[in-house]
């Protein structure tokens, strides 16, 4: 059976509407809160703003885990606390929790390896003249790390895009779901071809966004 694309169209604009938004909150999330654990990471580990060797061996192997894991496989790991945070496991918040779950500690590890670039000089002159850890890392770290962080930051809204793709194929919602239902399922090639060509544009988009707020960050 293939689809009346006289009719089918909406569903296709709706399918990308809830792709669009699955990322997007996911990013917001994830950057919010993989911010905070890398400044973390970068803080406690030896010689930082606020060493501590408990708390850094903590979230290093909590990334250390969860990062390797297969975005599918974590979709099923985490369903019973999905379903006890969202209520449901099938739908676009649904997908949303796990891909949060996932995503932070991707931007947790990106976050840390951009802050290492910054130079210890600066981080040393600025303790020097009496700035605390909280000032260093506002005025100091972040604004330094800032063009590197904006490229690690579309590398995950990238890869977000594939994750909300996984999610859908198990009735997360969005592109991957209808590719899954319509597409796979029906065997109907026209549908997967628009689907995959419709990640493709979300990819392009995405990338040359994030590709010009970091020229126009690197400029400053």
């Amino acid at each position: 059976m293939h689809a009346d694309w006289h009719t089918f169209w909406p569903k296709v604009v709706d399918a990308t509407g809830e792709t669009v938004y699955m990322v997007l909150v996911t990013l917001a999330l994830s950057a919010l809160l993989g911010t905070g654990v890398g400044l973390a990471l970068h803080t406690t580990r030896k010689g930082g703003l606020l060493p501590s060797r408990l708390v850094h061996t903590v979230l290093n192997a909590l990334i250390n885990v969860i990062r390797p894991v297969p975005f599918i496989i974590a979709i099923v790991a985490l369903s019973p606390v999905t379903r006890s945070v969202v209520g449901t496991m099938i739908g676009t918040d649904a997908a949303v929790f796990p891909m949060v779950v996932v995503a932070t500690f991707g931007v947790a590890r990106i976050v840390e390896t951009n802050l290492l670039t910054v130079e210890p000089g600066v981080i040393e002159a600025a303790r020097s003249m009496g700035a605390g850890p909280l000032r260093i890392v506002v005025t100091v770290l972040i604004p330094e790390a800032l063009g590197p962080l904006v490229l690690g930051f579309t590398f995950v809204l990238v890869a977000l895009i594939d994750f909300s793709a996984v999610a859908g194929t198990v009735g997360g919602g969005g592109v991957g779901n209808l590719a899954m239902t319509y597409g796979y399922l029906r065997f109907d090639t026209s549908v997967m071809a628009v689907s995959v060509a419709v990640l493709i544009v979300l990819v392009q988009i995405a990338q040359l966004l994030g590709n010009l707020l970091a020229r126009k960050v690197l400029r400053r």
